[in-house]
């Protein structure tokens, strides 16, 4: 399963968008916007009278938690809730408009390690719900082998980590039937729920479930929600997607974006355009820059056969040599075949080696179990076409190593191309152990 997290205002827009589906029974309101600045928080107000209506909650949307703890929750000003338009605002800017220090770790109240310093520029802006501390519940559900587990608790908020001894785990196999999860859930529900609460707790997480399930999330939480009668508020949420079932569910999930994590460097337009293509594709397709300018880069079929290669070069060669991580695998089609390809050889001719040594182009993987070997290196010769006169100027030696349906001829049909292209090839089969290729490659 691949994960990728999402922010808080998509994850909740794809709850609303199926509520009556999973939670028939409770109401939520849904008001939410994510903004980039006050200006923008401003001019949503001209349609969402709500805004201007009720006492505001801000906070930024980028993909870390613990929010609260480090002072980057705006809900209360001079008494709870009272949080208007304008300082939202005010707030909002003041806090985009310089790097943020923000720390991933507490011990009580009190940070922990060091902090990681950005910008922050998404911010989520909701209503604030007036609410006692004993309304706050937790509920999440992640896969842990080969069991979908599913987190209840009474004591949901900031302090649900030192709380954990109450948290109920209930582990479910993928062949649970909708019955016998139900009953299961039921069954289990934390002893210290109000008990005016508790059917409702119980209803609540059955639906959570099913929506976890089959809106293909891998992981998705919410800390807290409050539960007042059939009424629901979700005050926060963290989610990841199984990206590998993103192909089907465009229409579920709507236009989800993957945002770079706080603190972490922004992805490049290569490996955005990669992530689109897979999104839209039943196959895989990853791609990591390592060091754009180091000379040993990769086109591996297979995520495990990846891990090897990578492993093996840096063995060999040193990290400091590996351009890039990656896979193409699941059976990508010629045309997305010729797009990774392109994707790689683009940014491997963009430059000569420092050290004006030959470039490394490892085209590796273990034996297909269903990939057309000579379908998949057709698309990597129609790149080769169009790339051909600026691998030849930078100078690239190509190394394949490939076994599976058609392998014979999709190896003969490569060699034959980068011969007639000019290229410097070396052609191997499943007869040769899969790295072999790399220290062939690191030898001459």
């Amino acid at each position: 399963m691949a994960q990728k997290a999402i922010r808080e205002f998509d994850a909740k827009s794809i709850l609303a968008k199926h509520w009556d589906k999973y939670f028939p029974g409770f109401t939520y309101a849904y008001e939410t916007i994510m903004v980039q600045n006050g200006s923008e928080l401003t001019k949503a107000a001209k349609e969402k009278t709500w805004l201007k209506e009720k006492a505001l909650v801000a906070k930024p949307d980028m993909l870390f938690g613990k929010r609260g703890k480090n002072g980057l929750v705006l809900f209360r000003d001079s008494k709870p809730g009272d949080v208007s338009l304008t300082k939202a605002t005010s707030w909002i800017d003041e806090k985009s408009s310089e790097k943020q220090s923000v720390y991933f770790s507490f011990e009580g109240d009190t940070p922990n390690g060091e902090a990681k310093v950005d910008m922050l520029t998404h911010f989520i802006v909701e209503p604030f719900t007036p609410h006692t501390q004993e309304e706050e519940y937790y509920i999440s559900a992640t896969c842990v082998g080969d069991d979908d587990v599913l987190y209840m608790s009474a004591e949901g908020g900031m302090e649900v980590e030192e709380n954990w001894d109450k948290v109920i785990e209930v582990a479910f196999p993928i062949t649970a039937t909708e019955e016998e999860i139900a009953e299961k859930i039921k069954k289990n529900i934390p002893k210290d729920v109000a008990k005016k609460d508790k059917e409702a707790f119980a209803e609540f997480a059955i639906g959570f479930f099913k929506a976890y399930r089959e809106l293909n999330f891998a992981y998705l939480e919410i800390n807290p929600f409050v539960l007042q009668g059939k009424k629901v508020e979700l005050l926060d949420m963290v989610a990841k997607l199984d990206d590998t079932a993103g192909f089907m569910m465009r229409e579920e999930w709507g236009d989800v974006e993957y945002p770079t994590s706080f603190g972490m460097e922004e992805k490049s337009p290569e490996v955005l355009a990669i992530e689109d293509a897979d999104s839209k594709s039943g196959a895989s397709l990853k791609l990591t820059i390592l060091k754009p300018e180091a000379r040993i880069w990769t086109m591996v079929a297979g995520g495990g056969a990846s891990v090897v290669y990578a492993d093996t070069i840096a063995d060999l060669a040193g990290i400091e040599d590996l351009a890039n991580y990656g896979e193409y695998s699941g059976g990508p089609t010629t045309s997305e075949t010729k797009f990774y390809a392109e994707t790689i050889l683009d940014l491997m001719t963009r430059a000569k080696d420092a050290k004006d040594r030959d470039k490394v182009l490892i085209i590796g993987g273990a034996i297909a179990n269903f990939t057309d070997v000579a379908k998949t290196f057709t698309g990597i010769i129609q790149a080769f076409e169009g790339y051909a006169d600026k691998m030849k100027k930078v100078g690239i030696k190509i190394y394949v190593r490939r076994g599976g349906p058609n392998f014979e001829k999709g190896l003969k049909d490569i060699k034959e191309a980068a011969d007639r292209l000019g290229l410097y090839i070396e052609v191997y089969g499943p007869q040769t152990h899969v790295t072999d290729i790399v220290r062939m490659a690191l030898a001459k």
